[in-house]
Protein backbone atom coordinates (compact mmCIF):
# COMPACT_ATOMS: atom_id res chain seq x y z
CA UNK A 1 0.00 0.00 0.00
CA UNK A 2 1.16 3.18 -1.02
CA UNK A 3 -0.07 5.62 1.98
CA UNK A 4 1.10 9.17 -0.25
CA UNK A 5 -1.77 7.55 -2.97
CA UNK A 6 -4.20 6.49 -0.35
CA UNK A 7 -4.08 10.10 1.10
CA UNK A 8 -4.71 11.70 -1.90
CA UNK A 9 -7.55 9.22 -2.44
CA UNK A 10 -9.02 10.42 1.16
CA UNK A 11 -8.65 13.96 0.78
CA UNK A 12 -11.15 13.81 -2.58
CA UNK A 13 -13.54 12.13 -0.94
CA UNK A 14 -13.19 14.61 2.48
CA UNK A 15 -16.03 17.04 1.20
CA UNK A 16 -17.94 13.87 0.76
CA UNK A 17 -17.93 12.60 4.40
CA UNK A 18 -18.34 16.35 5.93
CA UNK A 19 -21.22 16.60 4.06
CA UNK A 20 -23.11 13.83 5.33
CA UNK A 21 -26.04 13.95 7.95
CA UNK A 22 -25.90 13.50 11.48
CA UNK A 23 -28.28 10.10 11.35
CA UNK A 24 -25.73 8.97 8.89
CA UNK A 25 -22.44 9.29 10.57
CA UNK A 26 -24.83 8.19 14.20
CA UNK A 27 -25.90 4.78 12.22
CA UNK A 28 -22.24 4.45 11.56
CA UNK A 29 -21.37 4.58 14.53
CA UNK A 30 -24.48 2.26 16.47
CA UNK A 31 -23.30 -0.54 13.76
CA UNK A 32 -19.42 0.04 15.11
CA UNK A 33 -21.27 -1.00 18.23
CA UNK A 34 -23.36 -3.70 17.47
CA UNK A 35 -20.85 -5.28 15.37
CA UNK A 36 -18.58 -5.23 18.28
CA UNK A 37 -20.87 -7.33 20.19
CA UNK A 38 -21.70 -9.71 17.97
CA UNK A 39 -17.47 -10.31 16.57
CA UNK A 40 -16.70 -10.03 20.73
CA UNK A 41 -15.18 -13.57 19.92
CA UNK A 42 -13.28 -12.76 16.92
CA UNK A 43 -11.43 -10.21 18.70
CA UNK A 44 -10.84 -11.83 21.98
CA UNK A 45 -9.10 -14.37 20.01
CA UNK A 46 -6.61 -11.73 18.25
CA UNK A 47 -6.07 -9.98 21.34
CA UNK A 48 -4.98 -13.46 22.95
CA UNK A 49 -2.68 -13.87 20.44
CA UNK A 50 -0.98 -10.29 21.27
CA UNK A 51 -0.98 -11.00 24.96
CA UNK A 52 1.16 -14.28 23.76
CA UNK A 53 3.38 -12.16 21.58
CA UNK A 54 3.87 -9.43 24.41
CA UNK A 55 4.33 -11.99 27.11
CA UNK A 56 7.29 -14.30 24.47
CA UNK A 57 9.44 -10.74 24.02
CA UNK A 58 8.88 -10.24 27.76
CA UNK A 59 7.07 -6.73 27.21
CA UNK A 60 6.40 -5.31 30.33
CA UNK A 61 3.73 -5.81 32.62
CA UNK A 62 2.36 -1.89 32.79
CA UNK A 63 2.41 -2.07 29.00
CA UNK A 64 0.84 -5.45 29.01
CA UNK A 65 -2.05 -4.24 31.01
CA UNK A 66 -2.51 -1.72 28.16
CA UNK A 67 -3.00 -4.18 25.58
CA UNK A 68 -5.59 -6.05 26.88
CA UNK A 69 -9.36 -5.83 25.93
CA UNK A 70 -11.49 -8.05 27.58
CA UNK A 71 -15.16 -7.41 28.32
CA UNK A 72 -14.54 -5.03 30.93
CA UNK A 73 -12.84 -2.41 27.98
CA UNK A 74 -15.11 -3.35 25.31
CA UNK A 75 -18.15 -2.70 27.42
CA UNK A 76 -16.35 0.58 27.70
CA UNK A 77 -15.86 1.31 23.70
CA UNK A 78 -19.19 0.24 22.95
CA UNK A 79 -20.43 2.89 26.16
CA UNK A 80 -18.32 5.49 24.19
CA UNK A 81 -19.50 4.61 20.89
CA UNK A 82 -23.41 5.04 22.62
CA UNK A 83 -22.20 8.47 24.65
CA UNK A 84 -21.33 9.45 21.45
CA UNK A 85 -23.90 8.98 19.68
CA UNK A 86 -26.31 11.61 21.81
CA UNK A 87 -23.59 13.92 21.49
CA UNK A 88 -24.88 17.26 19.25
CA UNK A 89 -23.54 17.32 15.77
CA UNK A 90 -20.46 19.67 16.11
CA UNK A 91 -20.52 20.49 12.53
CA UNK A 92 -23.07 23.59 11.12
CA UNK A 93 -22.81 25.23 14.05
CA UNK A 94 -23.59 28.61 13.59
CA UNK A 95 -20.42 30.26 15.89
CA UNK A 96 -21.03 34.29 14.68
CA UNK A 97 -23.68 36.16 12.71
CA UNK A 98 -22.94 39.46 11.70
CA UNK A 99 -24.64 42.11 8.71
CA UNK A 100 -22.04 44.02 7.49
CA UNK A 101 -24.26 46.14 5.74
CA UNK A 102 -27.85 45.88 4.71
CA UNK A 103 -28.54 42.29 3.09
CA UNK A 104 -24.51 41.53 3.34
CA UNK A 105 -24.64 38.89 5.75
CA UNK A 106 -21.57 37.17 7.33
CA UNK A 107 -21.24 34.06 9.37
CA UNK A 108 -18.59 31.38 10.76
CA UNK A 109 -19.78 27.94 10.65
CA UNK A 110 -18.07 24.72 12.31
CA UNK A 111 -16.84 22.14 9.58
CA UNK A 112 -14.23 19.38 9.71
CA UNK A 113 -10.41 19.60 9.63
CA UNK A 114 -10.49 17.25 6.62
CA UNK A 115 -8.07 14.15 6.80
CA UNK A 116 -6.40 13.46 10.13
CA UNK A 117 -3.86 10.90 11.22
CA UNK A 118 -4.03 9.68 14.21
CA UNK A 119 -0.45 7.45 15.57
CA UNK A 120 -1.15 5.91 18.59
CA UNK A 121 0.36 3.67 21.04
CA UNK A 122 -0.57 -0.03 21.72
CA UNK A 123 -3.83 0.01 22.98
CA UNK A 124 -6.84 -1.39 21.09
CA UNK A 125 -9.71 0.78 22.73
CA UNK A 126 -7.94 3.98 21.25
CA UNK A 127 -8.45 2.34 17.48
CA UNK A 128 -12.32 2.48 18.79
CA UNK A 129 -12.23 5.84 20.22
CA UNK A 130 -10.21 7.38 17.41
CA UNK A 131 -12.01 5.97 14.52
CA UNK A 132 -15.38 6.70 15.91
CA UNK A 133 -14.35 10.45 17.49
CA UNK A 134 -13.08 11.12 13.71
CA UNK A 135 -16.09 9.92 11.65
CA UNK A 136 -18.89 11.71 13.99
CA UNK A 137 -16.76 14.57 13.72
CA UNK A 138 -16.86 14.54 9.66
CA UNK A 139 -12.79 13.79 9.38
CA UNK A 140 -11.06 11.36 7.35
CA UNK A 141 -8.50 9.47 9.15
CA UNK A 142 -5.63 7.57 8.75
CA UNK A 143 -4.88 4.93 11.72
CA UNK A 144 -1.99 3.81 13.09
CA UNK A 145 -1.52 1.65 16.24
CA UNK A 146 1.02 -0.15 17.62
CA UNK A 147 2.61 -2.88 16.71
CA UNK A 148 1.99 -4.98 19.50
CA UNK A 149 -1.61 -4.90 18.89
CA UNK A 150 -1.44 -5.60 15.15
CA UNK A 151 -3.90 -8.38 15.15
CA UNK A 152 -6.35 -6.84 17.23
CA UNK A 153 -6.29 -3.42 15.75
CA UNK A 154 -7.06 -5.58 12.42
CA UNK A 155 -9.90 -6.46 13.90
CA UNK A 156 -11.45 -3.70 15.27
CA UNK A 157 -10.55 -1.42 12.11
CA UNK A 158 -12.16 -4.24 9.57
CA UNK A 159 -15.18 -4.17 12.17
CA UNK A 160 -15.05 0.06 11.80
CA UNK A 161 -14.46 0.29 8.39
CA UNK A 162 -17.19 -2.34 7.20
CA UNK A 163 -19.66 -0.58 9.47
CA UNK A 164 -18.57 2.93 8.09
CA UNK A 165 -19.47 1.48 5.06
CA UNK A 166 -22.84 -0.33 5.45
CA UNK A 167 -23.67 3.12 6.81
CA UNK A 168 -23.48 4.99 3.72
CA UNK A 169 -20.24 6.36 4.50
CA UNK A 170 -17.63 7.15 1.64
CA UNK A 171 -15.48 3.83 1.16
CA UNK A 172 -12.17 5.66 1.47
CA UNK A 173 -12.81 7.58 4.38
CA UNK A 174 -10.98 5.30 6.63
CA UNK A 175 -7.58 3.69 6.09
CA UNK A 176 -5.20 1.85 8.43
CA UNK A 177 -1.63 2.08 8.58
CA UNK A 178 0.18 -0.76 9.71
CA UNK A 179 4.18 -1.13 8.92
CA UNK A 180 6.38 0.76 11.11
CA UNK A 181 7.87 2.28 7.79
CA UNK A 182 4.62 3.72 6.91
CA UNK A 183 4.29 6.29 9.42
CA UNK A 184 7.56 8.04 7.74
CA UNK A 185 5.59 7.87 4.63
CA UNK A 186 2.34 9.32 6.36
CA UNK A 187 4.83 12.39 7.77
CA UNK A 188 5.66 13.27 3.81
CA UNK A 189 1.80 13.85 3.08
CA UNK A 190 1.60 17.40 3.84
CA UNK A 191 -0.29 18.27 0.51
CA UNK A 192 -3.19 15.45 1.53
CA UNK A 193 -3.30 15.34 5.58
CA UNK A 194 -4.50 18.01 7.45
CA UNK A 195 -3.40 17.31 11.03
CA UNK A 196 -1.30 14.77 12.39
CA UNK A 197 -2.32 13.86 16.29
CA UNK A 198 0.68 11.50 17.70
CA UNK A 199 0.16 9.80 21.04
CA UNK A 200 2.99 8.04 22.78
CA UNK A 201 6.56 8.66 24.51
CA UNK A 202 7.96 12.10 24.55
CA UNK A 203 10.70 10.87 22.30
CA UNK A 204 8.01 9.65 19.93
CA UNK A 205 6.33 12.38 19.37
CA UNK A 206 9.10 15.15 19.25
CA UNK A 207 10.41 13.14 16.80
CA UNK A 208 6.61 13.40 14.81
CA UNK A 209 6.89 17.00 15.20
CA UNK A 210 10.53 17.22 13.56
CA UNK A 211 9.88 15.11 10.61
CA UNK A 212 7.04 16.48 8.93
CA UNK A 213 5.36 19.68 7.85
CA UNK A 214 1.87 19.00 8.93
CA UNK A 215 0.29 20.53 11.77
CA UNK A 216 0.91 18.15 15.37
CA UNK A 217 -1.30 18.06 17.76
CA UNK A 218 -0.56 16.13 21.08
CA UNK A 219 0.94 15.92 23.87
CA UNK A 220 4.60 14.29 25.04
CA UNK A 221 4.73 13.68 28.22
CA UNK A 222 2.79 13.34 31.02
CA UNK A 223 4.47 14.51 34.49
CA UNK A 224 1.28 15.34 36.36
CA UNK A 225 1.32 16.57 40.09
CA UNK A 226 -0.41 16.95 43.01
CA UNK A 227 0.15 19.28 45.78
CA UNK A 228 -0.95 18.65 49.58
CA UNK A 229 -1.77 22.01 51.39
CA UNK A 230 -1.39 22.88 54.91
CA UNK A 231 -5.02 22.83 55.26
CA UNK A 232 -5.77 19.52 53.44
CA UNK A 233 -8.48 16.89 54.89
CA UNK A 234 -5.60 14.09 55.14
CA UNK A 235 -7.77 11.27 55.45
CA UNK A 236 -9.58 12.38 51.95
CA UNK A 237 -6.11 12.85 50.39
CA UNK A 238 -4.79 9.52 51.13
CA UNK A 239 -7.39 7.87 49.10
CA UNK A 240 -7.10 10.43 46.01
CA UNK A 241 -3.26 10.45 45.83
CA UNK A 242 -3.68 6.18 45.89
CA UNK A 243 -6.53 6.39 43.22
CA UNK A 244 -3.71 9.08 40.69
CA UNK A 245 -0.79 6.44 40.94
CA UNK A 246 -2.45 3.03 41.02
CA UNK A 247 -5.83 3.00 39.21
CA UNK A 248 -3.75 2.81 35.67
CA UNK A 249 0.01 3.89 36.25
CA UNK A 250 0.02 3.17 32.82
CA UNK A 251 -1.44 6.36 31.85
CA UNK A 252 -0.44 9.89 31.13
CA UNK A 253 -2.62 11.60 33.45
CA UNK A 254 -1.39 9.12 36.43
CA UNK A 255 0.48 11.36 39.27
CA UNK A 256 3.98 11.21 38.80
CA UNK A 257 5.21 13.63 41.55
CA UNK A 258 3.68 14.66 45.33
CA UNK A 259 4.98 17.93 46.80
CA UNK A 260 3.93 18.16 50.77
CA UNK A 261 3.85 21.52 52.62
CA UNK A 262 6.43 21.40 54.63
CA UNK A 263 4.22 22.20 58.23
CA UNK A 264 2.80 18.89 57.75
CA UNK A 265 5.46 16.47 56.35
CA UNK A 266 6.37 14.85 60.03
CA UNK A 267 2.24 13.88 60.54
CA UNK A 268 1.70 13.48 56.69
CA UNK A 269 4.46 11.85 55.09
CA UNK A 270 3.98 8.29 57.34
CA UNK A 271 0.72 7.86 56.71
CA UNK A 272 1.12 8.35 52.68
CA UNK A 273 4.14 6.17 52.73
CA UNK A 274 2.36 3.48 54.69
CA UNK A 275 -1.18 3.91 52.20
CA UNK A 276 1.49 3.70 49.06
CA UNK A 277 3.78 1.07 50.17
CA UNK A 278 0.74 -1.06 50.95
CA UNK A 279 -0.25 -1.27 47.41
CA UNK A 280 3.48 -1.77 46.33
CA UNK A 281 4.59 1.77 45.09
CA UNK A 282 8.33 2.30 44.85
CA UNK A 283 8.87 5.94 46.86
CA UNK A 284 11.40 8.05 45.75
CA UNK A 285 12.14 11.30 47.73
CA UNK A 286 14.22 14.22 48.54
CA UNK A 287 16.89 13.77 51.50
CA UNK A 288 14.56 15.39 53.90
CA UNK A 289 11.85 13.20 52.51
CA UNK A 290 14.07 9.66 52.92
CA UNK A 291 14.97 10.76 56.42
CA UNK A 292 11.20 11.25 57.28
CA UNK A 293 10.20 8.50 56.20
CA UNK A 294 12.46 5.98 56.52
CA UNK A 295 13.11 7.54 59.98
CA UNK A 296 8.89 6.78 60.84
CA UNK A 297 8.51 3.81 59.25
CA UNK A 298 11.17 1.89 58.19
CA UNK A 299 9.53 1.86 55.04
CA UNK A 300 12.70 2.31 51.94
CA UNK A 301 12.83 5.71 50.17
CA UNK A 302 15.37 5.86 46.81
CA UNK A 303 16.85 9.34 47.55
CA UNK A 304 16.45 11.37 44.63
CA UNK A 305 18.23 14.84 42.73
CA UNK A 306 16.23 17.76 42.01
CA UNK A 307 16.51 16.84 37.86
CA UNK A 308 15.17 13.64 38.93
CA UNK A 309 11.81 15.44 39.10
CA UNK A 310 11.48 15.59 34.72
CA UNK A 311 10.97 11.86 35.28
CA UNK A 312 7.73 10.09 33.59
CA UNK A 313 7.30 6.55 35.20
CA UNK A 314 3.92 5.30 33.74
CA UNK A 315 4.43 2.48 36.58
CA UNK A 316 4.02 1.72 40.41
CA UNK A 317 6.92 4.60 40.99
CA UNK A 318 6.61 8.07 42.71
CA UNK A 319 8.37 11.28 43.43
CA UNK A 320 8.20 12.95 46.44
CA UNK A 321 9.30 16.77 47.40
CA UNK A 322 8.57 19.00 50.35
CA UNK A 323 7.66 22.61 49.66
CA UNK A 324 7.19 25.81 52.22
CA UNK A 325 3.50 26.63 50.05
CA UNK A 326 1.59 27.03 47.20
CA UNK A 327 3.62 29.54 45.25
CA UNK A 328 6.89 27.10 46.00
CA UNK A 329 4.71 24.41 44.34
CA UNK A 330 3.32 26.26 41.43
CA UNK A 331 7.07 26.95 40.71
CA UNK A 332 7.70 23.44 40.73
CA UNK A 333 5.04 22.34 38.52
CA UNK A 334 5.62 24.51 36.31
CA UNK A 335 9.43 24.09 35.51
CA UNK A 336 8.89 20.33 35.73
CA UNK A 337 5.32 19.45 34.54
CA UNK A 338 4.19 18.66 31.32
CA UNK A 339 1.63 21.18 31.68
CA UNK A 340 -0.85 17.66 31.73
CA UNK A 341 -3.32 17.75 34.61
CA UNK A 342 -1.89 18.95 38.07
CA UNK A 343 -4.25 18.80 41.14
CA UNK A 344 -4.10 20.67 44.76
CA UNK A 345 -5.44 19.23 48.01
CA UNK A 346 -6.29 21.79 50.18
CA UNK A 347 -9.44 23.02 51.94
CA UNK A 348 -8.51 26.56 51.92
CA UNK A 349 -10.32 28.38 48.67
CA UNK A 350 -7.52 31.17 48.56
CA UNK A 351 -4.97 28.50 48.21
CA UNK A 352 -6.87 26.82 45.31
CA UNK A 353 -8.04 30.14 43.65
CA UNK A 354 -4.08 31.24 43.28
CA UNK A 355 -3.14 27.47 42.42
CA UNK A 356 -6.04 27.41 39.35
CA UNK A 357 -4.92 30.69 38.41
CA UNK A 358 -1.66 30.52 38.03
CA UNK A 359 -0.90 26.96 37.05
CA UNK A 360 0.12 26.60 33.54
CA UNK A 361 -1.67 23.45 32.65
CA UNK A 362 -4.17 21.80 30.25
CA UNK A 363 -6.45 20.56 33.90
CA UNK A 364 -6.12 22.43 36.70
CA UNK A 365 -7.91 20.25 39.62
CA UNK A 366 -8.85 20.30 43.43
CA UNK A 367 -9.51 17.43 45.74
CA UNK A 368 -9.54 14.54 43.13
CA UNK A 369 -7.79 12.35 41.45
CA UNK A 370 -5.80 13.59 38.28
CA UNK A 371 -7.25 9.97 36.30
CA UNK A 372 -10.31 12.04 35.63
CA UNK A 373 -8.22 13.57 32.90
CA UNK A 374 -10.21 12.17 30.35
CA UNK A 375 -12.17 12.51 27.26
CA UNK A 376 -15.16 9.64 28.33
CA UNK A 377 -15.25 10.98 31.72
CA UNK A 378 -15.46 14.73 30.93
CA UNK A 379 -19.00 13.53 28.91
CA UNK A 380 -16.70 14.05 25.16
CA UNK A 381 -17.99 10.71 23.90
CA UNK A 382 -13.81 9.29 23.93
CA UNK A 383 -11.22 11.43 22.89
CA UNK A 384 -8.58 11.57 20.40
CA UNK A 385 -5.81 12.04 22.93
CA UNK A 386 -4.49 15.04 25.27
CA UNK A 387 -3.60 18.52 24.31
CA UNK A 388 -0.94 20.07 26.09
CA UNK A 389 -0.54 22.98 23.95
CA UNK A 390 -2.60 26.24 23.61
CA UNK A 391 -3.55 27.07 20.19
CA UNK A 392 -6.84 25.24 18.84
CA UNK A 393 -7.56 22.65 21.78
CA UNK A 394 -6.29 21.86 24.99
CA UNK A 395 -6.78 19.29 27.27
CA UNK A 396 -9.13 15.80 26.22
CA UNK A 397 -9.74 16.40 22.13
CA UNK A 398 -13.13 15.16 21.85
CA UNK A 399 -15.39 16.49 18.96
CA UNK A 400 -15.24 20.57 19.55
CA UNK A 401 -11.60 19.93 18.87
CA UNK A 402 -11.60 18.36 15.57
CA UNK A 403 -13.51 20.64 13.69
CA UNK A 404 -12.37 23.95 12.66
CA UNK A 405 -14.25 27.24 11.01
CA UNK A 406 -15.01 28.48 7.74
CA UNK A 407 -16.62 32.06 6.93
CA UNK A 408 -20.17 32.35 4.43
CA UNK A 409 -20.51 35.77 3.45
CA UNK A 410 -23.58 36.54 1.07
CA UNK A 411 -24.91 39.72 -0.12
CA UNK A 412 -26.63 40.95 -3.14
CA UNK A 413 -24.20 42.64 -5.80
CA UNK A 414 -22.30 44.39 -2.98
CA UNK A 415 -18.67 45.51 -4.29
CA UNK A 416 -15.69 46.55 -1.97
CA UNK A 417 -14.93 49.54 -4.47
CA UNK A 418 -18.12 51.64 -3.04
CA UNK A 419 -16.96 51.00 0.40
CA UNK A 420 -13.68 52.06 -0.21
CA UNK A 421 -14.76 54.98 -1.87
CA UNK A 422 -17.08 56.27 0.72
CA UNK A 423 -20.36 55.57 -1.06
CA UNK A 424 -21.11 53.03 1.28
CA UNK A 425 -20.30 52.71 4.78
CA UNK A 426 -20.04 49.11 6.86
CA UNK A 427 -22.76 49.24 10.55
CA UNK A 428 -21.52 45.73 11.75
CA UNK A 429 -24.68 44.29 13.59
CA UNK A 430 -24.13 41.33 15.20
CA UNK A 431 -27.59 39.53 15.13
CA UNK A 432 -29.00 36.51 17.14
CA UNK A 433 -27.82 33.32 16.58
Amino acid sequence: MNIREEAAKMKLVAPELAASSIETRNHALELIAQALEAQKAEVFAANAMDLKAAEENQIAPAIIKRLKYDETKMRDSIAGLRQLQGLADPLGKVMLSRELDEELLLSRISVPIGVIGVIFEARPDAMVQVASLCLKSGNCAILKGGKETTHTNRVLFEIIKQSAIKAGLPESCLLQAELHNEIDELLACDQDVDLLIPRGSNQFVRYIMEHTKIPVMGHSSGICHIYVDRAVDQEQAIPIIVDAKIQYPAACNAVETILVNRAIAEEFLPKMAKALDAVKVTLRGTKEVKEIIEGATGISVDCMAEEDFATEYNDLVISIKLVDDVAAAVKHINYFGSHHTDCVLTTDDACAAYFAQTVDSAGVYRNCSTRFADGFRYGFGAEVGISTGKLHARGPVGLEGLVTYKYLLTGKGQIVGDYASGKKQFHHKDLQI
